[in-house]
């Protein structure tokens, strides 16, 4: 059989199937429902703090705290939604802009991102940081409005490229007469404020909430809701049902897992042609996963946690054991050299480090030095061959991949 002739009879029995779903885009991250069971209080909440935009009156800056999968972008989007068809039945000038800050990347297409709300034109590259800022500002300013921003996943950039974004926009009302604006921020981490300089933390005002992660049963409740509007009745066995919730629990209460979980494991019986979603289909999914998950953490790592993690895998290539942060240190500041980039301090690095472990990506184990103190000893929780394969291709780390280490320096 011809490669052509193997599509099609891919394709047709595909398109002749009734398969297991009624609509697998339910099941997808950015899909918003109409409920979100488990987390009245926090919708709620947020409603509060935002209300008095509709009264053409500046709420407070927000930010949202809480690990992936706790329903904090799902909330935040289901709150302003709500909000914006409020205003536009009482007339309020209130608009909205959400930015992916991990995604932007920059302050330059961040800023973009918000002219494009306002209709400014800015073109995709060219312009100095400073100038863009002043046609938001203008553009803002001209249309009398009140913007709400909301800034997800804003530690990483922060932590990647520093708070001039941050202190631009708590800034800028103290510019601005006839419209005003309101940022929401959005992060994984709960010390997220300790990256902030003095000058940014005086100006945020802010309020907190914090989203806790779902137990067992909320995810069931979760997945059940979901599961009636994505699947044909039937097909989803109670059992494969409760092992999904059970595995997304013990991954610290994460939504986003149990549905991922789901999909494929959906997509995976609709392969084989199988009339039910079985608990074999959830394991199987499983694997697939966690697979898919290490690869795509490491390509969205920051800049800086690319070059820590690029900086162990040098050491473990050089039979360096056991690696401690002062070698991963100097190794770090090299590869920065190389890249052009100005190195952190060891302390920024060291919580880097931490932060890398606590997703799996790196394993500390912290050991008595004797007189010397403590220190870490840290290995790579990936296999080399994983490593080349993601950061092989990356336009900027790849090179570093063969790069050979100068300073080999032994702090024991």
């Amino acid at each position: 059989m011809n490669n052509a002739n193997l599509l099609d009879g891919v394709f047709n029995r595909f398109l002749k199937d009734t398969g297991v779903f009624k609509d697998r885009e339910v099941l997808r991250h950015d899909y918003i429902p109409e409920s979100l069971p488990h987390r009245e209080e926090q919708i709620r909440r947020l409603g509060e703090m935002v209300a008095p935009i509709l009264k053409a009156t500046r709420c407070s800056n927000i930010f949202i705290y809480g690990k992936t999968g706790t329903g904090k972008t799902a909330v935040v989007k289901y709150v302003l939604n709500k909000l914006s068809l409020k205003a536009a039945e009482f007339g309020s000038p209130v608009k909205t802009c959400y930015v992916n800050c991990q995604l932007a990347g920059t302050e330059y297409r961040i800023f973009s991102s918000l002219c494009d709300v306002l209709s400014v034109n800015i073109p995709f590259t060219g312009l100095a940081l400073g100038e863009v800022f002043d046609r938001f500002k203008n553009g803002l300013e001209t249309r009398k409005l009140m913007l709400i921003i909301v800034l997800d996943e804003i530690d990483a950039l922060v932590k990647d490229r520093g708070d001039i974004l941050l202190y631009e926009l708590t800034r800028i009302n103290e510019t601005l007469h006839g419209s005003k604006t309101a940022v929401i921020g959005i992060s994984n981490d709960l010390r997220f404020k300790e990256f902030l300089d003095p000058r940014v933390l005086s100006s945020l005002s802010e309020e907190e909430i914090v989203f806790r992660p779902y137990d067992a049963g909320e995810l069931q409740d979760i997945l059940l809701e979901r599961a009636r509007c994505a699947f044909h009745d039937g097909v989803l066995l109670q059992g494969a049902l409760s092992l999904c919730a059970a595995l997304a629990a013990a991954e610290h209460g994460d939504a986003r897992r149990a549905l991922d979980l789901l999909r494929v494991a959906g997509e995976l019986a609709e392969r084989e042609a199988a009339k039910n979603v079985t608990e074999d289909h959830i394991r199987g999914a499983e694997k697939r996963i966690e697979h898919d998950r290490v690869v795509e953490a490491m390509k969205n790592l920051p800049a800086h946690s690319k070059l820590v993690l690029c900086s162990v895998y040098l050491l473990s290539k050089t039979g360096v054991r056991p690696i401690i942060t002062g070698e991963i240190y100097e190794i770090y500041c090299e590869l920065s050299e190389q890249m052009g980039v100005t190195p952190l301090t060891q302390r920024r690095v060291s919580g880097l480090i931490n932060e890398l472990d606590s997703i799996g990506l790196l394993n500390t184990q912290l050991v008595s030095m004797g007189r010397y103190g403590r220190t870490k000893k840290i290995c790579l929780c990936v296999t080399s061959s994983l490593f080349k394969d993601v950061f092989a291709n990356d336009s900027r780390l790849g090179r570093l991949l063969h790069y050979s280490p100068k300073h080999l320096t032994r702090h024991s």
